[in-house]
């Protein structure tokens, strides 16, 4: 009876081992600048998400997930396992959004693995030919352009003229296309002809679907406004609307998966790229801060993997973590990680083992927060401005503040006189990250080009171009102002 049971067992977790060993498809959302606070399943009383919360109830969940406070920054570090400034990233704009061409990114990794690679939505690190996804690992590109649809700055970052999030010209494998529709659903749909196509010829891919909403301006579909007007601000009823469309795309998404017989085998990720925006002055899931800030309500997010073939969910994992470990976790699930050429860039570390035992431990860590966007030329001058360090339990902030996170997680009681010998061995770590990151800085002097790339791709195929009103248009003085 004894040996029958063990043959059973050995042989269900054989049968699980061969199924698990198949490499998943993997398919990341990331949604834009949508706090931690902005989901019902994370607490909020406002947004409604049914499609994320049933999605949370399935996966493991980082309690304790952190991203860089703005966008690209996170962008940078998603891609290359590393702290963005190591890629050059210190803005959003002004050439210093631009991922350096020396590092390998997580497309080029799957790629490498057998992977079809594909960007639905927001790449924002550089809209200059060599820096555009396309040369970077994606074989499928689908995108706006700069750090938001309509955007444009002085030099390269800078979408295509006169774009809105309803019936935007998008930049398709290497030609604009104008479409029909809001922008959230034309992402998530042009996402789920590739993966359908794909899933026809049995080959594994990676989606990478990083939107541009719920990102200012706000707009979304009326019928999602009108479901939040009076409950909250006009503009929160907005961004909410923004975020219940993104759920009932999202939801679509996971359906069709279904349908398809992919969910098992397929890893879907769900994270936003910085701490919140609108929705923070409604809920902000007990942090201090928002985007642009180094405090906790700047950085923590959700992060939530699912992949039954892989590992059970429903439940959680407070280990800190971050969005530097996502390249080595998935190199490692596809059989990438470790390699030499990739441990030298990558500073992030597997979450393979909390993923299968999300109750196991890890290594204390220091993860280093910096807003950037200093004036060019003033990197020295900002060093502690807008920065934080810190470890499992403790943050130093503008090495002025000192917060317990476990006791206080709302950052509202300053140890630094109390505990100065935390504080002292936090400030040590950071002049050494610090130092360390100056030779990479490889942005903070470029010039950019007059004609904005996409705008000069633009006129090239639809005719026009860069007349003296047009040109008044990219003048600094006259860049289009709003968040970034």
């Amino acid at each position: 009876m004894k040996q029958t049971l063990l043959l059973l067992a050995l042989g269900v977790a054989t049968a699980f081992a061969s199924h698990a060993a198949a490499p998943p498809n993997i398919v990341l959302v990331m949604t834009d600048d949508q706090g931690y606070g902005d989901l019902g399943c994370t607490g909020n009383p406002f947004v409604k998400t049914p499609h994320l919360d049933t999605f949370y109830a399935q996966s493991v969940r980082f309690t304790d997930f952190h991203v860089s406070p703005t966008c690209a920054p996170t962008r940078a570090a998603l891609m290359t396992g590393r702290h963005e400034f190591k890629n050059g990233v210190t803005h959003t704009i002004l050439e210093r959004e631009r991922l350096t061409l020396k590092a390998t990114t997580l497309a080029q990794v799957l790629k490498d693995a057998g992977y079809s690679t594909g960007i639905f939505g927001k790449w924002h690190l550089g809209d200059e030919a060599d820096y555009r996804p396309e040369r970077r690992g994606f074989d499928e590109v689908y995108i706006h352009g700069g750090g938001g649809i309509g955007q444009t700055f002085p030099g390269s970052c800078g979408d295509a003229p006169g774009n809105r999030y309803f019936n935007p010209v998008l930049w398709h494998n290497g030609r604009f296309v104008k479409t029909s529709g809001y922008c959230t659903d034309l992402f998530f749909g042009e996402a789920t002809t590739w993966i359908d196509r794909q899933r026809r010829k049995s080959q594994p891919f990676f989606a990478y679907v990083a939107l541009n909403a719920a990102h200012a301006p706000l707009e979304c579909p009326e019928a999602y406004f009108k479901r939040y007007r009076g409950q909250v601000s006009d503009l929160a009823a907005k961004f909410y609307g923004m975020i219940e469309n993104i759920d009932d795309q999202f939801g679509a998404l996971m359906q069709k998966f279904e349908a398809w017989g992919l969910t098992d085998n397929t890893l879907v990720v769900f994270l936003t790229d910085n701490g919140g925006t609108v929705g923070v002055e409604h809920f902000n899931g007990g942090r201090r801060g928002g985007k642009n800030t180094p405090y906790q309500g700047g950085t923590r997010v959700p992060s939530f993997w699912r992949w039954p073939a892989g590992f059970r969910g429903g439940k959680d994992c407070g280990v800190l973590s971050a969005h530097i470990d996502i390249l080595p976790t998935l190199a490692e699930i596809t059989g990438r990680w470790p390699q030499k050429a990739l441990e030298k860039q990558v500073e992030g570390r597997s979450l393979l083992p909390l993923l299968r035992d999300p109750q196991s431990s890890a290594p204390d860590r220091h993860l280093v927060t910096h807003i950037g966007r200093w004036e060019r030329g003033k990197a020295a001058e900002a060093k502690w401005k807008g920065a934080s360090i810190r470890d499992a339990r403790y943050s130093l902030v503008n090495d002025s503040e000192l917060y317990d996170l476990k006791s206080d997680p709302g950052e509202a009681i300053n140890l630094i006189v109390s505990h100065p010998d935390v504080a002292a061995k936090l400030r040590v770590a950071y002049d050494f990250w610090w130092e360390s990151v100056q030779p990479l800085l490889v942005n903070e002097q470029v010039v950019g080009p007059v004609i904005n790339p996409f705008k000069e791709l633009y006129w090239r195929q639809f005719g026009g171009g860069p007349d003296e009103a047009l040109r008044r248009l990219m003048d600094p003085a006259n860049a289009q102002s709003g968040r970034h």
